[in-house]
């Protein structure tokens, strides 16, 4: 009889395990840390962070999920508050610190809780409970907007972009978002929709923020293909190719045999020939600008100049699609099948100098569902910062026309949304009342962070933000420029109701996942380790600590 017990292995050798307690407290603390790491961004008042990935190339910013995305990070529970702010960018194009911030004080609050405890189960339903009041309450406090209310949807952009280093130019920049928005929106039904791959955004660096524009028209980011062509077109008739204007190589090998130099003579001139027909064949349906998808041949270039057609070579197919939106032209795969109903038409077509790059613009066209913003900067890190506030803006405009409804920012509603679950916590029986009180707790994080950011006490702001909503002041928020306590509807600091409901969806899902998880297992990573096979911890970032700091911030 065996007196020694034999372990049994039922994992792989090499993988971590992490139970009860231990991994939870993991877990919160790397999410945790995931959510101070962009909690000073939060703002007007926010600062931006600098970040150097391993090739070197640096990214200046304060847009939470940039940051994210640029991070290296590792633990798996962090990835989650990665993944909230990449969700809260694809649905509402902003917000994505508020989400972030917002997940990571739900699971700190919730911490304290299993500390008294009370079950993650518990708490997990509590905060369900809480987001969906929470959700009741936002739509209740929200107010409409409509696509024709251009000072609100400017308003909307200006308080996306306040938080941005273009703030400067935040108004010039509003308007060229609400009219790009205004040009592109579609009615369905008694709803519109905004298609943000309707607008174009070229950065050309040089000039100032102020240089930059709307273009009521597709820029594309080419030049003509021969000098001899005209520069400028009025009333074009465009013809749009997916085809090459060369001779097509044969797709299987090929041997010719020339004999005498007449044969070549021949040879060199059925070439010519052929590239002839097609420019004939462009001439006959009327076009006299053609942008072509692939490849113009020398030859065909000097035909196409000297029939004053004005062309453009190697065009993205993005671009092709957009100009096809714009001038009504089919885009035409056999140059042979090309016919004067496939041509579209436009006001304008032109090559422009813009800093040290030539591009085509094609305006005043008869559709101009598809519009360019020509963004300028002084440097390249200027001009990506002012791309992501442009992108920003344009995502907060199109949800505020698409749902037509807006909420009021500067944490107001996150303060009145916490009075209404104070008082609703009240009349939930349980310890799930608990959990709602904490969710009100943790909503209050917005104003105190922008308080926090703007160097003012965050607990003097949050006490008379709270006598100011319960004598009944719904949109006292925080203005962290006069450093008090103020009427954001008074400010005009708006936003679209989708930023702050998918915020508080997101959060409590991630939220309420990793409070649900009390088992890790980490299988060994396939790459050695630092320090040679016998060193480092195996798995997930060094997950035998998986502490906060494990995610790879440093």
């Amino acid at each position: 009889m065996l007196t020694g017990q034999t372990p049994i292995l039922v994992l792989k050798e090499g993988t971590k395990r992490e139970r009860g307690r231990g991994a939870l407290s993991n877990n919160i603390a790397a999410a945790k840390a995931i959510a101070d790491a962009v909690r000073s961004t939060l703002g007007p008042r926010g600062l931006d962070k600098m970040l150097v990935d391993s090739m070197g190339d640096v990214v200046v910013t304060n847009d939470g999920v940039t940051i994210l995305k640029e991070m290296d990070v590792e633990h798996p529970a962090a990835k989650m508050l990665v993944e909230v702010a990449k969700t809260q960018d694809q649905e509402a194009g902003d917000g994505t610190t508020t989400a972030v911030i917002l997940a990571g004080e739900l699971l700190k609050r919730a911490e304290s809780l299993i500390e008294q405890n009370i079950h993650p189960t518990i708490i997990s339903q509590g905060y369900r409970m809480a987001s969906q009041k929470a959700l009741e309450v936002l739509n209740s406090i929200s107010e409409p907007v409509k696509i024709d209310a251009v000072d609100t949807l400017q308003r909307v952009a200006v308080t996306s972009m306040s938080s941005k280093s273009v703030s400067f130019s935040r108004d010039l920049l509003a308007d060229i978002a609400v009219r790009a928005i205004q040009a592109v929106a579609e009615k369905k039904g008694d709803t519109y929709t905004a298609d943000l791959d309707n607008i174009q955004v070229i950065k050309k660096q040089g000039g100032a923020i102020t240089d930059s524009q709307l273009i009521e028209g597709v820029i594309v980011d080419k030049e003509k293909v021969h000098s001899g062509m005209p520069a400028r077109v009025e009333h074009p008739k465009i013809a749009l190719l997916d085809a090459a204007l060369e001779i097509k190589k044969t797709e299987i090998d090929a041997k010719i045999e020339i004999n005498e130099p007449s044969q070549l003579n021949a040879f060199l001139q059925e070439e010519e020939n052929m590239l002839r027909r097609m420019v004939e064949q462009v001439k006959k349906s009327g076009a006299n600008v053609v942008f072509c998808q692939k490849g113009i041949d020398d030859l065909a270039q000097h035909f196409l100049a000297k029939e004053g057609i004005y062309g453009v070579r190697r065009v993205k197919k993005s671009d092709m699609e957009k100009l096809a939106k714009a001038t009504g032209a089919d885009i035409v795969s056999k140059v042979s099948e090309l016919t004067p109903d496939d041509v579209g038409s436009a006001g304008l077509v032109e090559e422009r100098k813009i800093g040290e790059d030539s591009l085509t613009f094609v305006t005043e066209a008869k559709n101009a569902k598809a519009v360019s913003i020509l963004l300028r900067g002084g440097t390249e890190h200027v001009l990506d910062e002012i791309e992501r506030s442009v992108d920003d803006a344009l995502n907060v405009v199109a949800v505020a026309v698409e749902d037509g409804k807006i909420v009021y920012g500067g944490g107001a509603s996150a303060e009145e949304l916490a009075l209404h679950l104070r008082d609703e916590a009240a009349k939930v029986g349980g310890r799930e009342q608990i959990a709602f009180e904490s969710f009100a707790e943790a909503l209050e994080t917005v104003p105190r962070t922008l308080a926090e950011n703007a160097g003012l006490d965050p607990i003097d702001i949050l006490i008379e933000l709270r006598q100011s909503h319960k004598s009944g002041k719904k949109f006292a928020g925080v203005n962290v420029h006069g450093g008090k306590v103020d009427d954001m509807k008074g400010l005009h600091i708006v936003e679209p109701i989708r930023v702050g409901r998918q915020a508080i969806e997101s959060a409590t899902d991630a939220a309420v996942m990793i409070l649900r998880i009390d088992d890790v297992i980490a299988s060994k990573t396939t790459s050695p380790p630092a320090g040679g096979p016998g060193g480092g911890p195996g798995g997930m970032g060094g997950m035998g600590g998986m502490g906060g700091g494990d995610f790879g911030e440093d």
